[in-house]
């Protein structure tokens, strides 16, 4: 198989936040891949360094700043590390999650505060902190990661699911806040994406895999790469006139 390469993405500064591991990893090397100018956020401080010195010899090396996404501080300082190094962002890929399950009937309001904090809070003070650079560009792309989970009902993921779902009426809202500024924000929902994480936690039996699969049209399991493929578009000129959208890769599942 062959990928589209976009021109309109070479140079341009794009902010990855959770881009150390799995789907995030994905974004940076596509991104990087397409000559842009890549920095990225993650609390994974030693996978971080590591995505950042291997793609240094393929690509412009990505600029790494270790960030904790839970304190709406640290993202600013971190945004603003990005920016001196790499310029004003025109793409903002809000990636960062945890699918942590829990028990609805025991869960405490702590745990579900963690889960809006790492699951929805950043994305929206991430977006508020780089629309004005958007802004002083005269355009931008924000891709906002959502997920199936709160459209199929899954089982555990209840404040995962209610924090995804929020993302999605955020993207709807802000598109047209922003829309008069030449800046798109869309969203994705991915399917089941077996990442090492998803694997190692989530998917350990193979039956578990075959019964996901087995509720896709298409019978090839989901790769991250195909997450950041839809990405690219969304954050390139191709897509110019695409907003306000929560677009699904899931490999047709029921």
């Amino acid at each position: 198989m062959s990928f589209t390469r976009y021109d309109s993405l070479k140079g341009r500064t794009v902010v990855v936040t959770g881009g150390a591991t799995g789907i995030g990893a994905a974004f940076v090397r596509a991104f990087a891949a397409n000559g842009a100018r890549v920095g990225f956020l993650d609390i994974q401080k030693d996978a971080g360094t590591a995505l950042a010195d291997a793609l240094a010899g393929e690509t412009e090396k990505p600029v790494f700043v270790a960030c904790d996404l839970s304190d709406v501080a640290a993202i600013g300082a971190a945004l603003g590390a990005v920016r001196a190094a790499l310029g004003p962002a025109a793409v903002l890929v809000n990636n960062a999650a945890n699918d942590q399950r829990y028990d609805f009937a025991s869960m405490t309001a702590a745990e579900f505060d963690r889960m809006m904090a790492v699951n929805f809070r950043h994305v929206f003070f991430a977006a508020q902190a780089i629309v004005p650079q958007m802004r002083e560009l005269g355009h931008g792309s924000i891709v906002n990661m959502s997920s199936v989970s709160w459209m199929r009902g899954i089982p555990e993921l209840e404040a995962y699911a209610a924090a995804k779902a929020a993302i999605v009426g955020f993207t709807n809202t802000l598109a047209r806040a922003v829309g008069p500024a030449r800046i798109r924000v869309n969203a994705i929902a991915p399917g089941m994406v077996l990442t090492e994480r998803q694997r190692r936690l989530w998917f350990r039996d193979e039956s578990q895999i075959e019964a996901g699969r087995a509720l896709q049209c298409l019978p090839d399991l989901i790769a991250p790469e195909d997450i950041a493929n839809l990405a690219l578009f969304l954050a390139a000129d191709d897509s110019r006139l695409i907003t306000r959208q929560c677009i699904s890769v899931n490999g047709g599942t029921l």
